[in-house]
C-alpha cells in the first residue's frame, strides 16, 4: 500500500469516527428534547449550516428541530437574529458576546425553548493574533433562563475546526437539556 493510500484510509477512518460520534450525540439530544417536548433553534456562522445538517439526520427531527440560521456576515446576524451592531463592533463577530446575542435572537425569533450558536475563524486565514485561526465562540440559551457561553482555541484545518465546533455545541446542548432536567 502506497503512502497516499493510507492517508487516505486514515483520513476515511478519521471521518467515519467523527461522523459516528456526531450522530451519536445527535441521538441523544433527538431523545432529550422528545422527552421534554423541547424545540431548538440554532444560530451559526463559522459551520455554515453543519450542525443542523448532524442534527437533521436524525429521522423525526423535524418534532424538535424548530429552524436553523447560517448567519455569515454581520448584517445577517443583526438582520435575522437581531445581533446588536454595537455588540460586533464592540467585541466582533467571533466573541462569546456576539455568541450570546445569536443565541437569543435564535429564540426571539423562532418557537424553540433552546438555542445554540457558533461564529468563530474557521481558517486557513481571517485569523488575528488575538483571535487565531481555530478560535470559535458558542453559545446555549434556554428561553426566559438565559444561558453560558465558551470560547475555544481549536488545531486542525477548516474541516476539523467546524467539525469539532459543531461536536463541542452538541455536547453544551446535552449538559444544558441534563441540567434543566436536574
Amino acid at each position: 500500500m502506497s503512502i497516499f493510500n493510507t492517508v487516505i484510509l486514515q483520513t476515511k477512518e478519521s471521518y467515519t469516527e467523527v461522523t459516528d460520534t456526531a450522530t451519536n450525540q445527535a441521538e441523544q439530544l433527538a431523545e432529550m428534547f422528545l422527552k421534554t417536548s423541547s424545540k431548538l433553534a440554532t444560530a451559526e456562522s463559522c459551520t455554515g449550516g453543519g450542525l443542523a445538517e448532524i442534527l437533521t439526520r436524525i429521522p423525526g427531527s423535524s418534532t424538535w428541530f424548530e429552524r436553523g440560521f447560517v448567519t455569515y456576515s454581520n448584517e445577517s446576524k443583526h438582520e435575522m437574529l437581531s445581533v446588536p451592531l454595537d455588540t460586533i463592533e464592540q467585541f466582533g463577530a467571533v466573541s462569546e458576546e456576539t455568541a450570546s446575542a445569536m443565541a437569543k435572537g435564535a429564540i426571539d425569533n423562532s418557537r424553540a425553548d433552546y438555542g445554540v450558536a457558533i461564529t468563530g475563524i474557521a481558517g486557513p486565514d481571517g485569523g488575528t493574533e488575538s483571535k487565531p485561526v481555530g478560535t470559535v465562540c458558542f453559545a446555549w440559551y434556554k428561553r426566559n433562563e438565559g444561558g453560558n457561553t465558551a470560547h475555544i482555541c481549536f488545531d486542525g484545518d477548516r474541516l476539523r475546526v467546524r467539525e469539532q465546533a459543531c461536536m463541542l455545541a452538541m455536547q453544551g446542548l446535552l449538559d444544558l437539556l441534563q441540567k434543566s432536567a436536574e
